[in-house]
């Protein structure tokens, strides 16, 4: 336990200090990428579960959590050198299986694509892809591209936004310890968590460059989980013609799985982008089995 995180030791790397938490024993290590703006300790309940047949490992990214501050955003080749050194420092064995959410999908394929030989295996919760422009409408596409970070900030707006985002996720997390939902929460959506969750995933289109430079994803199973459906705990969340998008999303993850060895899409029906890890654990709990078996 370091400053006020609830759980965690504080590991160096070359740009400051992350936080670390492992449970479990045995091998090969599952380590969890959080999605853009979120910490490890979100995905707290499939750590835990996962701990119980092998070495299971939740972190911070540097400038989000309770690691040490660094100007946002970073770029890929920053992230996955901080992993690279963190798993190093903390000790933890390679080759491992990377479970990326989100942005922390597209930061895990990265990874694999850099350090081939120290990955086993990928579990991909609706993954960020750099793909995805193709399969957006144009005018979305060029959004994303002009994406300037001022306009993630309209005043009049980031409060209650943050008001609405802690009620959504104090229902997902109802069940959850108290001093970890707690401390989770107050830490994330505090205006300068909040910020700075923002600011994290706001060079999307450089870091689409910079995984497809790359080079081929690596021959490992690889599973990606695509959400097709809303999170019942954040209706409030759920925007206008998000089926079409999903349905979009959801050919290309079957355009990505097609050209791996060993990929596979598994559509799941029930959950929603943001809430697949707390919804349906028991499918990503599946499929971390089945990449370990493999």
């Amino acid at each position: 336990m370091v400053d006020d995180a609830p759980e965690g030791e504080r590991y160096p790397v070359p740009d400051g200090q992350l936080l670390l938490h492992r449970a479990g024993t045995g091998g090969p290590a599952v380590v969890f990428l959080a999605g853009g703006g979120m910490y490890g300790l979100h995905y707290w309940n499939l750590h835990q579960q996962v701990a119980e047949f092998t070495t299971s490992v939740v972190y911070d990214r540097l400038g989000t959590g309770w690691s040490d501050p660094v100007p946002l955003p970073r770029t890929g080749t920053q992230v996955t050198d901080d992993l690279r050194e963190l798993l190093r420092a903390a000790d933890v064995p390679g080759p491992v299986v990377m479970v990326g959410h989100s942005l922390g999908g597209l930061y895990a394929r990265h990874y694999a694509k850099r350090f081939p030989g120290a990955v086993a295996g990928l579990v991909l919760l609706d993954p960020t892809h750099e793909n995805l422009p193709a399969y957006l409408p144009e005018e979305e596409a060029r959004r994303l591209e002009e994406l300037n970070p001022a306009d993630l900030f309209p005043a009049d707006r980031i409060d209650a936004t943050r008001e609405l985002y802690r009620k959504v996720f104090g229902r997902a997390f109802a069940d959850w310890p108290a001093w970890l939902r707690d401390a989770l929460l107050d830490r994330n959506l505090s205006p300068g968590g909040f910020r700075r969750g923002l600011l994290e995933a706001s060079n999307l289109w450089a870091l689409f460059t910079e995984v497809r430079d790359a080079g081929p994803d690596p021959d490992v199973p690889t599973i990606i989980l695509t959400a097709m459906g809303a999170d019942a705990f954040a209706e409030e969340l759920t925007p206008p013609g998000m089926a079409e998008r999903n349905e979009r999303k959801n050919r290309m993850y079957e355009d990505v799985v097609t050209a791996l060895a060993q990929g596979e899409n598994r559509r799941i029906e029930d959950a929603g982008h943001s809430g697949l890890a707390w919804v349906r654990p028991d499918a990503v709990l599946q499929a971390i089995h089945d990449v370990l078996g493999r």
